[in-house]
């Protein structure tokens, strides 16, 4: 389903705490999710490149832990291949989050509670960070940055829009070029273009960039 008009503007008039506007949304349905209550940008069609070729970037960086910052209802990433890789699942919506631990939950696989804007995250090699910071005005994108850098993590892979310009968040939702001001984050070592087809295909240069933490800017 492709999210209606209302949809979009009754989850921009959802105020309040990251927790409250997200569970709403969540409960609601109002990123209009067919296979996935994350939103149409969560199916197996929007992901199926990057579900292709991290496999591979894990591999080649040495990967052996993930935390997957907002993980959603995991339903893309229950098809990746972790192996035997770490895996922590974070998101801010309490139901969602009991849901994904009863279902997937155990072994190396686990899901916590957490506000990566406000609370410390655990060190871990790789943090993946899609479709997060686009749907958070500069300061909260700029404190979560700051708390993956600060948690002695190795990469940041993150969604970027390299060929955007950069605006306040005036909705619930909008590209952001990590690269450009008030970002500023160095070239990536590498990018992931993700085919992505939505709206006609006015965002195909949605891409996840990784970039070593250390090297990206204080302060976010």
């Amino acid at each position: 389903m492709t999210p209606t008009f209302f949809n979009w503007f009754y989850a921009w008039r959802v105020k309040g705490p990251l927790a409250r506007r997200f569970t709403e949304i969540y409960r609601k349905n109002l990123f209009g999710g067919g296979e996935s209550i994350s939103g149409p940008g969560s199916d197996l069609v929007q992901t199926e490149e990057i579900r292709r070729l991290l496999p591979d970037l894990f591999n080649r960086y040495a990967i052996a832990s993930i935390l997957d910052a907002a993980c959603g209802d995991f339903f893309w990433m229950k098809h990746v291949c972790l192996d035997d890789l770490s895996y922590i699942g974070v998101d801010v919506v309490a139901p969602m989050i009991a849901l994904n631990a009863n279902r997937y939950g155990g072994g190396k696989v686990e899901f916590r509670l957490l506000d990566v804007t406000t609370q410390p995250v655990p060190r871990v090699d790789l943090i993946l960070c899609r479709d997060l910071l686009v749907h958070l005005d500069y300061s909260a994108a700029k404190r979560a940055i700051a708390n993956f850098r600060a948690s002695g993590s190795a990469y940041l892979l993150t969604t970027t829009f390299p060929a955007h310009d950069n605006a306040q968040l005036d909705g619930i939702w909008r590209p952001l070029n990590l690269q450009a001001e008030p970002f500023n984050f160095p070239p990536p070592l590498e990018l992931i273009n993700e085919n992505c087809s939505e709206n006609e295909g006015i965002y195909r240069d949605k891409s996840l960039g990784l970039w070593r933490l250390q090297e990206l800017p204080a302060g976010g």
